[in-house]
């Protein structure tokens, strides 16, 4: 279930994972799941930090301190089968060209950069190949760049290639902790994806590889999991303004139709 947790004057949602990934893991959690489904899910907001699950594999965004034996050899980003792991907390922003307001929900198609909590690098993409599977790197990253995914460079250093689309089906408004979604990279076109048939060897075995694709699938289908949740700064404004708790309810209530 969502638990709350003041901190100063800011109450933050400390939300475990959803309903969905809680009971394939663990099935005796399944009536705990759903009690909790009675709440609705925290929607994704700026300044958050989070984890991303892979959908199929239920594996989650993870990065650390060990780079790429080839292609870009900067820090890479992995698949990671554990749930508890510190590594794998990312901290959404807004684009450097366009930052969004601490608390302020995630739109459909809105752009969003993914910064690494431990380390501070950002979800990076660009032209070198993957290690495994031969597609887009994806790594975690800092500053010169070209298509995998990895981690890349730190507070001050982003770039275009740290940008990514955040999209869903349906009509919902804001991203859901538990909506699939897929990323797709501004600068490359490629989305988000990790492969259960590509797994590394030593020194990270069992993680599986994170690319970017030029055509959306299953396996490019991700959902938000375990995190604190800022609140929503925007609604928080509206009740102050004179609009009070039981509109910004109703606003609530309008927005999950």
């Amino acid at each position: 279930m969502l638990r709350l947790q003041r901190a100063g004057t800011c109450t933050l949602i400390i939300a475990p994972a959803n309903k969905r990934d809680s009971a394939d893991l663990f099935p005796a959690a399944a009536p705990a799941a759903a009690f909790a489904a009675t709440r609705p899910p925290p929607q994704v907001t700026c300044g958050s930090t989070l984890k991303l699950a892979h959908d199929s594999s239920k594996f989650r965004l993870h990065s650390h301190q060990v780079s790429y034996s080839r292609g870009s050899q900067q820090q890479s980003v992995t698949a990671f089968p554990e749930s508890d792991d510190a590594n794998s907390y990312w901290i959404v922003h807004g684009p450097s060209d366009a930052p969004c307001k601490p608390g302020f929900p995630l739109k459909k198609k809105q752009r969003l950069r993914l910064q690494h909590s431990a380390t501070r690098k950002w979800l990076h993409s660009h032209l070198f190949q993957s290690p495994l599977s031969g597609n887009q790197e994806v790594r975690a990253a800092g500053s010169q760049a070209r298509a995998r995914v990895s981690a890349f460079g730190g507070d001050a250093q982003s770039d275009g290639g740290d940008v990514w689309t955040v999209d869903w089906e349906g009509k919902a408004k804001f991203w859901k902790q538990d909506g699939k979604v897929t990323l797709q990279h501004v600068d490359t076109g490629g989305y988000l994806h990790s492969l259960r048939q590509a797994a590394f060897g030593h020194p990270i075995a069992g993680q599986h590889e994170v690319c970017a694709v030029k055509s959306r699938n299953r396996d490019s289908e991700w959902f938000a999991a375990e995190g604190v949740y800022l609140p929503r700064a925007d609604r928080k404004a509206k009740a102050a303004e004179g609009g009070g708790a039981a509109a910004a309810a109703g606003e609530e209530e309008r927005e999950e139709l």
